[in-house]
């Protein structure tokens, strides 16, 4: 039973198939819900990430994204360079660095340009 409130990003993807692929690399576990190629949940942990199809995403012109608080960010880190994301570009992988806003923190780009900060409180 759910203890805690919760937000739950629901995020644009050209392909959600393309994107549970994507993110099963990750260490994600996810589902296409309904009818078709519409849908999917994913989850890693606690985290939960929605997806819907959009079929008309420019990935360089996308602003969607989301910021996912954690307890042990160095642990995400190093299991996400698994995936060998490139450092530029889309998709991409950024460094794990202190911020001045008191986080510890990374971010990562997906093929379909969604930018997802991870980080945990320096």
């Amino acid at each position: 039973m759910q203890q805690y409130d919760i937000a739950i990003p629901i995020l644009p993807s050209r392909s959600v198939s393309d994107t549970l692929a994507f993110f099963r690399r990750l260490g994600f576990d996810g589902k296409i819900c309904g009818d078709g190629d519409s849908y999917a949940i994913l989850t890693r942990g606690t985290v939960e990430l929605h997806f819907f199809t959009h079929s008309e995403l420019r990935p360089a012109k996308s602003c969607a994204g989301c910021y996912i608080r954690v307890l042990d960010v160095e642990s995400i880190y190093r299991a996400f360079t698994l995936a060998q994301l490139p450092r530029r570009g889309i998709p991409r992988l950024d460094a794990l660095e202190n911020k001045p806003w008191g986080m510890r923190e990374f971010a990562i780009v997906d093929p379909d340009g969604n930018l997802l900060r991870i980080g945990q409180t320096l």
